[in-house]
């Protein structure tokens, strides 16, 4: 019996820190922030490492929207912590994909938080879902 095959799909890492305004009256990082830090991360990494920008999907008439966040949280940051912010597609579907993502804090290493954020590409004319080209889902694989 042979297995079904799995794919996977590389890592890319974005270091970040904390800003005062992320701050909220509990003197840590207001939980909402956590998703700013992975979209800013992601943002990074599809110009750095895709080589495919959201400014380069926008000029094509495309957008991502997400439709799903689901954050772990496991300890919080505070004023003046660094991070690492990890993502990575876990898998596509017909219109967009998930991605999974985990934050650490430096020096420690230690596990912030992780989980994952549905997206669907959409026309941005129409704001309706739109299949996911074959040339980006082989750019957005590796």
């Amino acid at each position: 019996m042979s297995a079904t095959p799995v794919n996977v799909y590389s890592k890319f890492e974005t270091e970040l820190a904390v800003r005062p305004d992320d701050i909220d009256l509990y003197q840590h990082v207001h939980s909402t922030r956590y998703l700013d830090y992975v979209l800013a991360a992601r943002f990074d990494q599809m110009d750095r490492c895709y080589r495919m920008s959201m400014q380069q999907f926008a000029a094509m008439g495309l957008g991502w929207y997400m439709t799903t966040a689901n954050i772990h949280f496991k300890r919080p940051l505070g004023w003046g912590d660094r991070m690492v912010v990890r993502t990575w597609i876990d898998h596509f579907t017909e219109t967009g994909c998930r991605v999974a993502f985990e934050i650490e804090k430096l020096p420690t290493g230690k596990r912030v938080c992780d989980g994952h954020c549905d997206y669907v590409l959409v026309t941005l004319a129409t704001g309706r879902a739109t299949p996911l080209p074959a040339e980006i889902r082989a750019k957005y694989s590796i």
